[in-house]
């Protein structure tokens, strides 16, 4: 590298050539330089070379590494041995870069100074450790991250220490420039992040020092500049030559620096902010960043500024958040603005719209930084700018929407002239000057109109406008208040969003946390947060004791306003109403609830009423008594009220009017809604309920929404009859919530002939009896409650399935066509009442309350509506395979019959395999297979289960044109071989033989496309079936688990030695040794298969260990008939194959000599059962090496046609077991 200003100086090359100086001390023969060479070859192999006394560590990696000395001193150290040798010192120096790259080649004095750099790097690569990906800079642990500390500060400090004298004797900075140019060119990461971070941070060391060059220049110019302008006499000529003198060296050492700078600039920074590895970009802005901000004068233009401004459209998230940092720390200073004007105007649209950022850090700090441009020039943004962040506020998010929080309060509620707008407040009569602020907090509000969360609004504005939000009185002001010249009166909209914002800002204070959706959960509150909190919840408090009557009263005639007034009683300290002696403000406020209890009909305001009420009523408050007392009142007087209604209705009867119908509605609505939150049984309002309804089943003409009310009012009521029986109410009372849930159950004939709003209702109500009362209610303990407990009856089971297929599993287009054009909203509510009422549904499977297999009309909808109710069939599906698996692949196989039988119907028996339908099946076959997971054990009975019935249920029905065409079901086998790759390989084997017995000789040689399914479903079974080994080992991870070495493979017909583990044998033993006590209600009863063929020779004392590993003890269920063993379907196949190879074994020994010792030996290993390898032979072994994608193959050609393309089939990666294969291959 040449200097570019062209001054003469000597050209940087390589160290150890450049002429001696005068002062340089004479060179160490080798004998002397033996101990300083030490010290720079002291870490061979990666391995670091300690002195015999101490142990102390004896390079300079070490010493920096372990930190344990002053950083200071270690400089003074090296600086001492180059004053030395400096030859010695920079081969030190060089060996710490490389060090710290971690190679573990050690440059040697020979090649320092006979090789080029470019030959060090490639030697040093050739040594470099590939074994691993890891280096000091890149390890864990925070001895490294110390490291990483201690390796920047020793740079910046040697700089430093070197500013003076040494870093401009041409040798040393030119050698590490050089070195550090040629390292971060290199194709090794390690080399190039290493010399990277080291080459931008003796950058910023050398800005450092060039700025504090830039400083005593301007002093020595303004010394000089005062001496010149003295007069002649006082003139000091010898003062003024020795200040040109030092301006001169001044400026020397300055040009020196700049092209030190230059050269790493050009020669490291221009290549290496571009880099392919991000974490180098990102080190590259973080330091530039810092140099604009040390030096601006030098580097805050637009030849440094289009960097940063370039790397902001990086990929990487961390280097976009590197730039905008870099940027904060430069707009933070207002001085710097006008040199930022140029580069705000052209990179200020892609700032603003990184506000938007996928990555939630990058977009917060770019909103900080569009509100430093907006502190420091409000022209700087546009209108659209603003908007573009104004609605982040309403982010789930919650740090984005803290950040625009602060930018919406820095734009919009910050006040100007704080005292002047105090003064105005004053002469208008207002005790707060917040008025204005607060008015256009409303209209922001109001015109957010795709957002209309005010809470969500407060929470962003609470850490930036606290003072403003908590301004309560003022706010009080503007809703009681009329408005004074000069304000404009609220608006209906404005009073009603006010006062929305009024009850959020409360809550927040309140109970001091985010509102819901907001951040993972309620933290701790420090003592100052915890204090705040109470001071604020006795602030609002003692301020809307006395204003709530008030507000009320003036709006008690609006229900939306009311019912957020309602909630601010939850907040307050009650105990203020007894210390302060504020009883009146309570009977106001009592009476005014009373009034809005008596006006209103509408559902929420209701609920807020009775909540009111019972938050007043706690027992814990003095206050009780004095609420108690009122409540009766009220409850009195409407209880009299509806029965006086009820009777005249019930006299009436299809003569009534419409004043009757709307006086018991009235008053049932207010019951109901009390009775929710409050005992009311011993008023016995499911007496008249129960007259209501009873009526309108046998008149037929009772309105829907009474019909409606009485059966809440009723669910209600059994509920607190059950809370009292819970609680040790007298036994007496047992009888009544079973009496009242039966005629609950009554009315559901009749309830299921309304209109759907009022039908779903009735369903919803039905669901929760029938959780409450299922046989979990005896559970704890609670064995007295037996009586109470309901069990659905088939009858009732399947009217509920139909009514959810009826409602839930409809399109959009057929729900259109029952009335008008529904907008989007009205779609998104119907939508969510279909999706409650499938999870209400599911929960009674889930629970066991409607049995399982009644789950399949639900999981065969899974892909037809995944978009809708995906989420709550898998989790169906998730929940339901943890109580029963077995049952659970029974229902996922009925469920694929099921649409393979509607198929049928609309097809008939001749299918188009490739048509869209049957494809729809074979791929939620494929998806409910991936549902079974990675280990194979554990879903091991599940599977072969699910595949026993789908044989049966393919060859359930022959063909009636006969025998020579295939059954009906057939193509179902091309369904179920989805499932094949979830069966253990020796499992295959199993169901291949099952397969078998179905099969006749004719139908195994055909090979016409009608038979095409079988053919492939043989495959499926085939591939690997003829190996005893596991493709997946529960909770192993080793390689032996997943590939089986030859040496491990025991010989042919080789006996078990006693006590030799038998991974195999133990696994076989847990299947055979299984109860098979499932029983398939409904339309899964198969008949139960019980194993005939048990062994005489076996007697209890040769039984499988129960201690082993894969045994469990043998359920025995007790019968009329005494005591029998039961197996699965799967152990009961594995029996009678080791009984029929048992028996072909004996004979075959019989055969040979030593017939009673072999005989006695067969015997005595017979007594456990053996399943042995049976495919040792070649064709074996190259099964066993492709194992990895034979488990996931599904061929559909017969072996003869596809054998050619075996080959280029690849495993399917969507399947788990193939990942898991690859994976094991892989290491």
């Amino acid at each position: 590298m040449e200097d570019p200003e062209g001054k003469g100086k000597k050209k940087r090359g390589r160290p150890g050539k450049q002429p001696p100086t005068s002062n340089k001390k004479p060179r160490k023969s080798p004998t002397d330089k033996g101990v300083a060479l030490a010290r720079g070859r002291g870490k061979a192999n990666g391995v670091a070379q300690h002195n015999g006394e101490g142990g102390d560590p004896v390079t300079l990696f070490e010493v920096v590494k372990l930190g344990k000395s002053a950083m200071q001193s270690v400089v003074d150290d090296w600086i001492e041995s180059y004053k030395q040798d400096r030859d010695i010192a920079l081969l030190d120096l060089i060996n710490f870069f490389i060090q710290c790259s971690g190679c573990k080649g050690t440059v040697r004095i020979e090649m320092f100074r006979n090789m080029q750099n470019a030959e060090i790097i490639r030697k040093m690569t050739e040594e470099f450790d590939e074994d691993s990906g890891d280096y000091p800079l890149t390890m864990p642990g925070p001895l490294w991250k110390k490291f990483r500390y201690n390796f920047c500060e020793f740079i910046c400090v040697l700089i430093r220490q070197c500013q003076y004298s040494i870093i401009y004797d041409e040798y040393m900075m030119d050698t590490v420039i050089s070195l550090l140019t040629g390292l971060s060119d290199s194709q090794v990461r390690a080399f190039r992040h290493t010399s990277t971070l080291a080459a931008m941070k003796l950058m910023t060391a050398l800005v450092n020092v060039a700025l504090n060059l830039s400083i005593h220049q301007d002093n020595t110019q303004r010394q000089y500049e005062t001496e010149r302008n003295k007069m002649a006499g006082k003139r000091a000529n010898e003062k003024l030559e020795l200040l040109l003198q030092k301006r001169k060296e001044l400026q020397e050492n300055q040009d020196e620096i700049e092209n030190m700078m230059n050269s790493i600039f050009k020669g490291i920074f221009v290549h290496r902010y571009r880099d392919a590895i991000a974490e180098i970009r990102a080190i590259c802005i973080e330091e530039i960043g810092v140099w604009m901000k040390m030096y601006s004068d030098a580097f805050l233009n637009d030849s440094y500024l289009k960097y940063v401004g370039w790397t902001l459209h990086d990929r990487q998230g961390e280097v976009r958040l590197k730039c905008l940092k870099a940027l904060q720390n430069l707009y933070t200073n207002r001085e710097l603005f006008p040199k930022l004007e140029l580069f705000t105007n052209r990179f200020k649209d892609r700032i603003v719209s990184m506000t938007l950022d996928k990555e939630y850090d990058v977009a917060v700090e770019a909103i900080r930084l569009v509100t430093l441009i907006l502190q420091g020039s409000e022209d700087a943004l546009s209108n659209e700018d603003c908007e573009n962040v104004y609605h982040l506020v309403y982010s789930a998010h919650r740090p984005v929407a803290v950040a625009a929080g602060e930018f919406l309060h820095r734009k919009l509620f910050s006040r100007h002239d704080p005292q002047a707008e105090e003064a105005l407040a004053k002469r208008r009569g207002r005790s707060s000057p917040n008025g204005n602020l607060i008015r256009m907090l409303v209209l922001f509000f109001l015109e957010s109109e795709l957002h209309e969360h005010a809470a969500y609004l407060v929470d962003s504005l609470w850490e930036s406008s606290q003072e403003l939000l908590k301004d309560w009185e003022c706010m009080t002001e503007l809703l009681l208040e009329e408005p004074v010249q000069g304000e404009e009166v609220l608006s209906d909209r404005q009073e009603s969003a006010l006062i929305e914002l009024t009850v959020c800002t409360i809550r927040q204070a309140a109970e001091a946390h985010p509102p819901v959706g907001r951040g993972t959960g309620k933290r701790v509150l420090t003592a100052k947060e915890r204090k705040t909190q109470i001071d604020d919840k006795n602030k609002l408090t003692e301020h809307f004791i006395m204003a709530l009557p008030m507000l009320l009263s003036k709006y008690q005639a609006d229900s939306e306003k009311v019912a957020n007034l309602l909630q601010i009683p939850q907040y307050f300290d009650l105990d203020v109403y007894s210390a302060g002696r504020m009883e009146k403000h309570l009977d106001a406020l009592l009476k005014q609830i009373r009034l809005v209890v008596e006006k209103h009909i509408e559902t929420d305001v209701l609920e807020a009423c009775s909540k009111t009420y019972s938050i007043l009523c706690s027992e814990e408050y003095t206050i009780m008594n004095r609420v108690d007392i009122a409540r009766s009142q009220l409850i009195d007087e409407m209880t009299d009220r509806f029965a006086h209604s009820v009777e005249e209705l019930l006299q009436e009867a299809e003569e009534a009017d419409d004043d009757d119908i709307y006086n018991v509605l009235s008053t049932l609505k207010r019951l109901t809604a009390f009775h929710n939150a409050h005992d009311l049984t011993r008023w016995d309002l499911f007496g008249n309920c129960y007259r209501l309804l009873k009526a309108g089943i046998e008149q037929g003409s009772m309105p829907e929404q009474i019909a409606v009310q009485a059966l809440q009012c009723s669910h209600y009521s059994i509920l607190w009859q059950l809370v009292k029986i819970t609680e040790g109410a007298p036994s007496k009372v047992l009888h009544s919530p079973r009496r009242q849930c039966n005629t609950f159950y009554v009315f559901k004939n009749w309830v299921t002939t309304i209109l759907f709003i009022y039908l779903f209702t009735a369903f919803m109500l039905l669901c929760d009896l029938l959780m409450i009362f299922s046989h979990q209610l005896v559970s704890g303990g609670r064995e007295g409650l037996q009586p109470l407990v309901f069990n659905p009856d088939s009858t009732l089971q399947n009217e509920l399935l139909n009514f959810v297929l009826d409602h839930v599993f409809i399109d959009q287009d057929d729900e259109s066509q029952k009335g008008d054009e529904e907008d989007e909203a009205n779609k998104i509510e119907a939508l969510h009442k279909r999706r409650n009422l499938l999870a209400a549904f599911s929960k009674l499977i889930i629970y066991d309350i409607v049995d399982m297999p009644a789950a399949a009309d639900i999981f065969k909808h899974y892909m037809k509506y995944y978009n809708d109710y995906g989420d709550i069939i898998k989790e169906t599906l998730s929940k339901t395979r943890q109580t029963d698996k077995i049952l659970c692949a029974k229902t996922l196989i009925l469920s694929l019959q099921q649409l393979f039988n509607e198929l049928l119907q609309d097809q008939g028996p001749n299918l188009d395999r490739t048509s869209s339908h049957v494809s729809g099946i074979k791929e939620l076959a494929r998806r409910f297979a991936l549902t079974f997971g990675l280990d194979q054990i554990k879903t091991r009975e599940a599977v072969a289960t699910l595949h026993k019935d789908g044989i049966e249920f393919a060859f359930k029905y022959q063909n009636p044109r006969g025998p020579e065409f295939p059954p009906i079901n057939l193509a179902f086998l091309e369904v179920l071989s989805e499932f094949s790759s979830k069966l253990l390989r020796q499992d295959k084997k199993t169901v291949h033989s099952y397969l078998e017995k179905f099969m006749s000789e004719s139908m195994s040689e055909r090979r016409e496309d009608v038979w095409l399914p079988l053919i492939s479903y043989r495959n499926s079974l085939l591939t690997g079936g003829d190996e005893d080994r596991m493709s997946v080992t529960s909770g192993s991870s080793s390689k032996t688990g997943s590939v089986r070495s030859k040496k491990g493979r025991p010989p042919l017909h080789k006996k078990r030695i006693e006590g030799e583990p038998a991974e195999e044998s133990s696994v076989e033993g847990s299947w055979m040794m299984r109860n098979d006590t499932l029983q398939t209600p409904g339309a899964l009863q198969t008949p139960q298969l019980t194993s005939t063929v048990l062994r005489e020779n076996r007697p209890a004392e040769h039984m499988p260990d129960p201690d082993s590993e894969h045994i469990t003890h043998t359920p025995i269920r007790h019968t009329e008939k005494g005591f029998s063993m039961q197996m699965s379907w799967l152990g009961q196949q594995k029996m009678e194959e080791v009984n029929r190879k048992d028996r072909t074994g004996i004979n075959y020994i019989k055969s040979r000599s030593n017939q009673e010792q072999l005989f006695r030996g067969l015997m005595e290993d017979d007594a456990e059962p053996i399943f042995e390898d049976v495919m040792m032979s070649s064709r074996g072994q190259l099964e066993d090496m492709n194992e990895e994608f034979e488990d996931t193959m599904v061929i559909d050609l017969p072996p003869s046609r596809n054998r050619r393309e075996r080959a280029e089939l690849r495993p399917d990666f969507f399947d788990s077991a193939a990942m898991i294969e690859d994976e094991s291959v892989s290491k």
